[in-house]
């Protein structure tokens, strides 16, 4: 099994997720904020999401509260930013840190195996992993690419 397959996180309702559940299909892994200005991408996100899930794609929101405090309220004000104002659909997973000594496991698994420019450190909100069936990590995105920007990068993961 994939070292990324071997690795659990909290949903944002509290169930323990395995990353398992996700082996066969093609993972996009972001680091949300409900106050940040790249917050209007959880619009694109979930429509690469609604578009390709039946192709195998599953998008992973973890929210992060580490850059500028842009995601300070707890999973119902989390849930409702993503719910009610953007229509997400995909996992959402509980606040968790990207950077540090705290960092979560899947968060130090990537930017192990994606260092990324800042040689292992996430920049900003909305830095997104993409991992393939077979659960190796592919590709690194910054903060500022669109998920429609990245629709080209996802289909040809798909099509693996």
């Amino acid at each position: 099994m994939a070292p990324f397959h071997q690795l659990t996180a909290t949903s944002l309702d509290g169930q323990l997720i395995s990353m398992a559940d996700y082996a066969g299909k093609v993972v996009l892994v972001v680091n949300t904020a409900s106050l940040c200005g790249f917050t209007p991408q959880y619009g694109g996100l979930e429509a690469l999401y609604q578009k390709y899930a039946a192709r195998g794609l599953v998008v992973l929101g973890f929210p992060c509260n580490q850059f500028g405090k842009q995601e300070p309220g707890g999973a119902e004000e989390i849930a409702q930013t993503c719910h009610i104002n953007y229509g997400v659909s995909f996992p959402m997973f509980g606040k968790v840190e990207v950077n540090g000594a705290a960092a979560h496991p899947v968060f130090r698994y990537l930017k192990s195996e994606l260092p990324g420019v800042l040689g292992g450190r996430i920049k900003w909100n909305f830095t997104k992993f993409l991992i393939g069936r077979d659960g190796k990590p592919l590709k690194r995105f910054a903060p500022f690419t669109t998920p429609e920007k990245m629709e080209a990068t996802i289909l040809a993961a798909l099509e693996i």
